[in-house]
């Protein structure tokens, strides 16, 4: 067993005396750092109350070197004082958890309160990352072929520096290298996406929009012979796509991917200037669509007629070809059917996607996603939604959202998970039916969308669901709170962006007690949970862009596979947000709790520097609402703005769909409330700005730019 475990960076293991933390610990990967730790002498250390496998323990117990902990000691600095005679002469302390209930490829099996401990004792640690990619993988992976663990020793924390903070973020920084060693990262997404549909025929897209039904094993042969057409039509790499969610999106997709070509979802919902940006940018001359959401979304810059490929006409020309291919690839195994179409010439760092940024604060950037950073996410997302074979998927978020595209179209293609589909989120009436009839257990949505359900859907018709998660947009805490008190389950909140593939965090249901293990947080109201497996984190202070302690508010930059290579043809804006090794700047502001859950306290673009302090939108509007009890749980009624102030740099204006015409005394009465909220004089808003609507974007975002004109206007 033990030739199956990989080790990298053999070389960081210091040869002075160190505690070695590792993330986790099981039976044979001890007796594999036992063979790294060699010639030196190893105590074990174990907290007093942690249970082991019987394994485990009877080696430790033979050893006749070991140690015990308490997390009840009062000083474990004095503790650590004691424990350091065992690191004389380059001895090492081998920390060794206990059991642990847990998320597959989870990083740290250790509760908060024994690393407190732990790195209270004020010695040199290792954090020592574990990665089992055969608990996590992809099910198009061959298991017998991946490595039983992969062990990648971090950087050395000296006692001076080592916290808690510091053990985090050096834990999850060496788990990202050890996941990015991953050899499915290396391959084409097109052939994941082929494996997915020849490895579970039986499963189906059905498409809300008519009820039509369409399994895998026919959507196979119609992407095929789609994908011929496609590379005689055009030499261009890339292929708009102008299709909403349904059985047209995904054939469209799958089919440029076949194509060698690169699909580019433009958002129809974006404004005549934004399209036209994206077009120039992406550089394509063919846009594949379907005649009826051409006069249905009749307002969208649409080319010549002799550029677009209207797939409802096109597919019945191609009977023969379809025939054909439905034939060679039933006879053909996936792996042989992949090389005859050439699926593997483009993989890994090359561009396999081009979506644009939402341009809610300006002019839509190009995000080119390579082969890697899909895949990495669409097996991040998988080992944590854990959701099973015979579960069930709602794809009603747009295509051109990163969501919409990762996780309801790529990842149950591959995963083999049926998919049901409808064009709009927004028509939750439908929603619901279909999330009955078809008895849908996973639906992704934004807290916008999700306001719709609460107006008008009987909580019956939702009873199938097991997992809602939210993304795009802060879930607020009493829309979560009256959402599971009428459907019975609790909203998730998740996190992400265009730019990072586009999942990074998300909450989720906390696992199942079990006898003699620390079941270990997976949720925490408030927060977007914890970093999905393989991602890396830093915070840097806003003012000095100094490092700040991970538990300290801080700009959030990341680090994994799958973060972007750099905005499409602008090297100026990819240095402000990408540094050469890879770490990406995401302009949001947050911190981590001691279990690992991320609070995000606003998009640095959402803070406003008033006299030197940095204040967060998000915050005062979370007040806002509280003081002035106000119902987000139906409609966002209110939004903070920051305008140009001469004295202090900015000044706080509110644009609320409910001011009376006595703005002025509302302004007054309003900074009082807050004043006994707790809020400062600084962060109270100056001018309250009437508006008819609080302005969104298609995705259910804050529409910043339109709210800045508003208040601007003033």
């Amino acid at each position: 067993m033990s030739a199956a475990i990989q080790v990298l960076h053999q070389d960081r293991i210091p040869s002075t005396g160190f505690l070695a933390i590792p993330g986790r610990l099981d039976f044979n990967q001890l007796l594999h750092l036992e063979k790294l730790f060699q010639g030196r002498k190893i105590t074990y250390l174990i907290e007093e109350n942690d249970h082991h496998d019987p394994a485990l323990r009877g080696h430790m117990e033979k050893s006749g070197s070991g140690a015990m902990f308490s997390i009840t000691d009062k000083n474990p600095a004095a503790a650590g004082r004691e424990f350091a005679n065992f690191l004389k002469d380059n001895g090492i302390i081998l920390y060794v958890p206990g059991r642990a209930a847990t998320r597959p490829a989870t990083p740290v099996h250790i509760p908060a309160g024994h690393l407190k401990t732990l790195t209270a004792f004020k010695l040199p640690v290792l954090p020592i990352a574990l990665d089992c990619p055969r608990e996590s993988c992809l099910s198009i992976e061959k298991i017998s072929s991946l490595p039983y663990a992969v062990i990648c020793p971090g950087s050395l924390i000296s006692a001076g520096d080592v916290s808690l903070p510091a053990y985090q973020a050096g834990i999850l920084e060496a788990f990202e290298e050890a996941y990015s060693s991953r050899a499915i990262l290396k391959t084409s997404l097109a052939t994941a996406l082929l494996h997915g549909l020849k490895n579970n025929p039986a499963d189906k897209l059905v498409d809300g929009a008519d009820d039509s039904v369409l399994n895998f094993s026919k959507i196979l042969p119609v992407a095929i012979a789609l994908s011929k057409y496609i590379r005689e039509e055009t030499d261009k790499p890339r292929v708009a796509i102008v299709l909403p969610p349904g059985k047209g999106g995904l054939i469209a997709n799958l089919a440029v991917l076949f194509a060698g070509k690169i699909p580019v979802n433009l958002n129809f919902t974006a404004s005549h200037q934004a399209i036209r940006s994206s077009i120039r940018q992406a550089d394509v001359d063919r846009f594949i669509t379907a005649d009826p959401f051409v006069r249905k979304v009749s307002t969208f810059p649409w080319p010549p007629n002799r550029d677009l490929i209207f797939i409802e006409r096109t597919i019945p020309e191609l009977k023969k070809e379809i025939v054909k291919w439905g034939i060679i690839s039933k006879l053909l195994p996936a792996a042989a059917l992949a090389t005859l179409l050439g699926l593997n010439k483009r993989r890994d760092n090359d561009e396999a996607i081009l979506l644009f940024t939402s341009g809610s604060s300006g002019e839509p950037k190009g995000v080119p996603l390579s082969h890697r950073n899909v895949l990495a996410n669409v097996t991040q997302f998988a080992s944590r939604l854990n959701i099973g074979r015979d579960a069930s998927l709602l794809g009603s978020l747009p295509l051109f959202h990163s969501f919409g595209c990762t996780v309801t179209l790529w990842y149950p293609v591959i995963e083999g998970i049926n998919l049901i589909t409808y064009p709009s989120p927004l028509e939750t009436k439908r929603l619901a039916e279909l999330i009955s009839l078809h008895q849908i257990n996973v639906l992704l949505a934004t807290p916008t969308f999700l306001r719709g359900y609460m107006k008008r859907i009987d909580p019956a018709q939702l009873q199938s669901l097991k997992l809602i998660v939210t993304g795009a947009e802060k879930l607020p805490q009493n829309l979560a709170d009256s959402f599971e008190e009428k459907f019975g389950v609790r909203p998730m909140e998740g996190y992400g962006l265009t730019e990072t593939s586009p999942a990074t965090n998300v909450n989720l249901p906390c696992p199942e007690d079990q006898a003699d293990t620390h079941i270990l947080p997976a949720r925490s109201n408030g927060s977007v949970g914890q970093l999905l497996p393989g991602i890396a984190i830093k915070l840097i202070d806003p003012a000095t862009e100094k490092s700040v302690p991970l538990d300290q508010p801080g700009i959030i930059i990341f680090k994994g596979s799958n973060i972007f290579p750099g905005y499409l043809r602008d090297e100026k804006k990819t240095k402000e947000v990408l540094s050469s090794d890879g770490w990406f700047k995401t302009g949001d502001v947050g911190k981590m709790d001691e279990h690992g859950f991320l609070h995000i306290q606003g998009r640095i673009s959402r803070f406003s520097k008033i006299a030197g302090e940095m204040v967060p939108h998000e915050t005062i509007e979370a007040s806002i609402n509280q003081v002035l009890g106000l119902d987000s749980e139906t409609e966002r009624k209110i939004a903070i703005v920051g305008i140009p102030d001469e004295q202090k740099g900015e000044a706080i204006v509110l644009l609320s769909t409910i001011a009376s015409q006595a703005l002025e005394q509302e302004c007054i009465d309003l900074r009082y409330k807050l004043l006994d909220h707790g809020l400062t004089s600084l962060w109270c808003p100056r001018v309250i700005i009437p508006v008819s609507e609080i302005p969104l974007l298609a995705s259910g975002k804050l529409d910043i730019k339109t709210c800045q004109e508003l208040a601007g206007a003033r």
